[in-house]
């Protein structure tokens, strides 16, 4: 929309008018290959970007959770961008839960493929960042376009197959992926996490096929990708952690076999599997990832 003609014609026709700032945070729409919306939020690194950091969310959990990281990773100077999985918070649209697009799969090949493809349009000419929380980790070897990310830091990060929970722990596991999870997800359509505090509902097809991967050994069958990245990784893990112990967690670090991973437990720090992404508890290890990316080794 031009000026009113009588404050335009006031403006000597050397003085250009200042496009409007970007506003900060501000909402963005990522549409993948396979043609998928993911409503995401992105945040402007506070003064010149010293690149662009993606977080990968967990399992359920809304990209909004994330909140308080981006923000304080903003403040750092990171241009940080999260995003819903399709099928979950913003990025369940319309369409039926029975959606067959909606795997877990799908995730990583797509969804996170289109966060690294938006980061790259973003800003071509700077690093590309990577926090992946829980499931997130295991994304990142999905992703086509993997290659593209200069340093990745996990948190809670682990491999899902039930074998590596304690064996006191194993016979619940066996009925909720054999039994509760598949039997609940064909009946209901999702599978209602929300009831058991585990984040939002699953897309029926989400909730299925994870539940065959932690039923196997070889939990997503192939693992190529993430042998192949050659990155130095983060890997964070706590000891009150029942969703990631300890076990799974260095179980997934091995699949990124070419990686320079730097692997760190925190016996002593009650984060459990969420906590660490909660403003007022972790602040000292945020600062950690922000040294870590910004590293040179």
């Amino acid at each position: 929309m031009s000026l009113p003609q009588r404050i335009s014609s006031d403006i000597p026709a050397f003085v250009h008018t200042a496009a409007a700032p970007e506003a900060n945070p501000a909402a963005v729409t990522l549409l993948t290959e396979d043609g998928f919306p993911l409503g995401g939020t992105r945040w402007l690194a506070g003064g010149e970007s010293r690149g662009v950091v993606l977080i990968a969310p967990a399992t359920g959990a809304p990209h909004r959770f994330y909140v308080p990281f981006a923000e304080f990773l903003a403040r750092k100077g990171f241009d940080t961008l999260t995003w819903d999985w399709r099928g979950i918070g913003d990025s369940r649209h319309e369409t039926s839960s029975r959606d067959p697009r909606l795997t877990m799969r799908a995730w990583g090949t797509e969804d996170l493929s289109a966060a690294i493809a938006w980061a790259e349009r973003r800003a071509p000419d700077r690093p590309i960042y990577f926090v992946g929380h829980s499931f997130g980790a295991q994304a990142l070897g999905l992703a086509t376009n993997a290659s593209r990310v200069s340093r990745a830091v996990f948190v809670g990060g682990h491999h899902g197959w039930l074998g590596h929970w304690p064996t006191t722990k194993r016979p619940a596991l066996q009925f909720l992926w054999r039994v509760l999870v598949p039997l609940g997800s064909m009946l209901l359509g999702r599978f209602p996490s929300s009831k058991l505090g585990l984040g939002e509902d699953l897309p029926e097809g989400v909730a299925r096929e994870l539940a065959a991967w932690c039923r196997r050994r070889e939990h997503l069958g192939t693992w190529e990708g993430h042998a192949m990245l050659d990155l130095p990784i983060l890997a964070l893990s706590f000891a009150d952690d029942r969703i990631a112990p300890r076990t799974a967690v260095d179980a997934l670090v091995r699949e990124y076999r070419s990686a320079r991973v730097v692997r760190e437990h925190h016996a002593d720090d009650p984060l459990g599997h969420f906590d660490f992404f909660r403003q007022g508890y972790a602040e000292r290890h945020w600062q950690r990832v922000v040294t870590f990316l910004l590293s040179a080794v």
